[in-house]
């Protein structure tokens, strides 16, 4: 298809960022030529101004720009001038933001006070109670009526006061009336929030930001590349707040976040972010800022032509079709490569960071859920029997002199003219874009089973990997393709960002049949669990339990991050087991969308227990509710026991 059709960003080969309109929300303004913004919320309750101040001026002196606080109810929206008073008098302007969803009243009064409010359209004043409803014209025309009826009061408030709105549509909080009609899908998360939009342009406003979040990156993304799309046909360019909901905590939430957010800075879209982590709230900043600095010094410059035709799909997921050939392509998970090249003399024990644990007692490997597919030696041998489900890679000159099981050759591109040495089995070249056309690789097809390991020199890495397999798509050459990129910072942190970034970002898209990360300055364990947290977080490879678990905030009614880490460590061993777990009922069956099971917080020491989107046990005292949802588990048939060593 023609790329113009699917516009979304200004390039798709080249960093390029998007041109917002400028909206100022207070003192600090976000979109146009500013800086990405960051924020964060509060997670205290809204009531307590002291701690609420306190916590504030922890969240600022860690780098953020804006404070979100939830105003459930009018009074919390009333407190908000505290709090502001209280800022002010120590010295802090930082904007504040109000998060409203089921209360116009709380918006209208917010609006007066904070210098943004934030609505959900979902909740704000459409309809939520998960029934189907099949809507005429008519009665589909007369809702948007209503709304419209309900949200222009807080439009022209907002108007007089010079407050800014965000217009955030939430993936598990969209209205019956959105999901009868398009369905739970990111052509429906844009709609619900282009409704509003159209309302507030029709009254003349336009200090908005636009937010499209999900726990789903695939859908995160699609969202938001489907709503720049339609600004772009409507002549619209309002900025955009970035965030994956309930990434969770530690190294998960990270990487989760790092592939939703880091895909779209790539396409330069984005103009505040928040990194939504269940810890502390100080502690989302830095995050939020370590993956917005990446794109301070970028090269503008163009490197590469953008494609004039597309093969991707940059608003659904599909995988790009590949020959299978031993166990990588096809219908294969993506594969994941380590490498052992820097180890002078290889021991079973430099197997173990990587997932294959050797008993001397019992003369076996165990292999882990997260074990690397194929490990690189370079020039080096092994000289113990290796697992049997593991595939190593020698340069081809070392390969030809031992020829042993499970061993396979990697050629450099520019030697294969030359190079007769090839197994009957499982072939890898690696070639760099800068040095390979896509038009050279019909040189491949004298050789037998071969995989390319694909990589490029330039910074703008992901793009540029992109943009060379959409040329490959379009000349209908399903060669698998294995992505390796080496990143040299020392701090773990970054790895796991700039890797979910780049990796995440390709498999978002579709492509590639593995990934090869290297990290000289890095454990090899931590890389090798970042390699697997990308594919777990894209979606394409589920190798783990994988927990939904929202940020706090003043609507939470229990100690997310210590029973966040309580379920973890009871169901930790279930692997592709989805378990959201939401402070509050707004952060419940909505948002939690994409799990299945819930623990929810209904009440002061109340837990409401879902399968799916139903509930099935309400009001569960909370000291027995992890064990009623490991009951729940099990009597559906998910739960395994804990494996022990034979």
């Amino acid at each position: 298809m023609k790329a113009d059709q699917l516009k979304y960003c200004n390039d798709l080969a080249n960093y390029s960022r998007f041109k917002t309109r400028e909206v100022y929300i207070g003192d600090v303004p976000v979109g146009g030529d500013n800086p990405i913004r960051i924020q964060s919320m509060t997670t205290t309750d809204t009531m307590d101004t002291k701690g609420t101040v306190e916590q504030c001026i922890r969240m600022i002196e860690s780098g953020c720009e804006y404070i979100r606080i939830t105003a459930p109810s009018k009074k919390e929206a009333e407190n908000l001038r505290n709090i502001k008073n209280e800022l002010l008098a120590a010295g802090y302007s930082t904007p504040l933001i109000a998060d409203i969803h089921y209360t116009p009243n709380a918006a209208e009064l917010a609006a007066k006070i904070v210098e943004k409010v934030r609505i959900n359209p979902g909740n704000y004043v459409d309809k939520k109670k998960f029934e189907i409803i099949e809507y005429t014209d008519a009665d589909y025309q007369a809702e948007l009526d209503r709304i419209r009826e309900k949200f222009t009061p807080l439009v022209n408030i907002c108007k007089e006061y010079g407050t800014a709105m965000r217009i955030g549509t939430n993936h598990g909080s969209l209205s019956d009336r959105i999901l009868s009609r398009y369905g739970d899908t990111p052509e429906g998360m844009v709609e619900s929030a282009m409704e509003f939009l159209r309302i507030a342009e029709d009254n003349n406003y336009h200090n908005i930001v636009l937010s499209m979040k999900a726990s789903n990156t695939q859908v995160m993304v699609q969202a938001y590349r489907l709503l720049v799309n339609q600004m772009m046909k409507e002549g619209m360019n309002y900025p955009l707040h970035l965030g994956v909901t309930e990434a969770g905590d530690g190294e998960d939430g990270r990487i989760k976040s790092a592939v939703g957010i880091g895909t779209l800075l790539e396409d330069g879209l984005g103009d505040t972010i928040r990194v939504s982590l269940t810890e502390e709230p100080e502690f989302e900043a830095p995050v939020a800022k370590a993956l917005a600095d990446r794109y301070k010094n970028r090269r503008k410059e163009h490197r590469i032509s953008a494609p004039q035709n597309l093969a991707i799909k940059p608003f659904e997921y599909q995988k790009r079709e590949s020959t299978e050939i031993a166990n990588i392509g096809g219908s294969q998970v993506p594969r994941i490569i380590m490498s052992l090249a820097d180890v002078d003399e290889i021991k079973p024990s430099h197997f173990f960071p990587m997932g294959y644990q050797y008993s001397v007692p019992l003369d076996k490997w165990n292999i882990q859920d997260m074990a690397t597919d194929f490990i690189y030696i370079g020039k080096q041998a092994i000289d113990f029997e290796i697992p049997g489900t593991l595939g190593i890679i020698q340069d081809v000159t070392n390969w030809k002199d031992s020829s042993k099981k499970q061993h396979y050759p990697l050629h450099q591109w520019q030697d294969i003219s030359n190079n007769q040495d090839w197994s009957d089995t499982l072939n890898f070249i690696e070639a760099n874009t800068e040095e390979l056309k896509v038009s050279d690789l019909s040189q491949l097809n004298s050789i037998p089973s071969p995989v390319l390991i694909l990589g490029t020199s330039d910074d703008h890495w992901m793009p540029n990997i992109r943009t060379w397999m959409n040329e490959l798509m379009l000349a209908n050459i399903d060669i698998p393709v294995i992505f390796r990129k080496s990143f040299e910072e020392s701090e773990i942190d970054k790895v796991q960002l700039y890797s979910s970034t780049d990796f995440g970002g390709l498999q978002i898209d579709g492509l590639g049949d593995g990934i090869w990360l290297e990290a000289p300055n890095i454990p090899k364990k931590q890389i090798t669990s970042t390699a697997f947290g990308i594919l777990q977080a894209s979606r394409t490879r589920i190798s783990k339990t994988e927990y939904i678990s929202c940020p706090s905030c003043g609507r939470t009614l229990f100690d997310l991050q210590e029973t966040t880490a309580m379920i973890r460590s009871r169901t930790s061993h279930l692997k592709g087991v989805k378990i959201g777990i939401m402070g509050c009922i707004v952060n419940g069956p909505g948002e939690m969308a994409d799990a299945d099971y819930g623990y929810v917080g209904s009440g002061v020491g109340k837990i409401t227990l879902y399968k799916g989107q139903e509930v099935v046990k309400k009001s569960i005292p909370s000291e027995d509710a992890v064990d009623e949802l490991i009951q729940l588990i099990k009597d559906h048939g998910d739960w395994v026991e804990v494996a022990t060593a034979e």
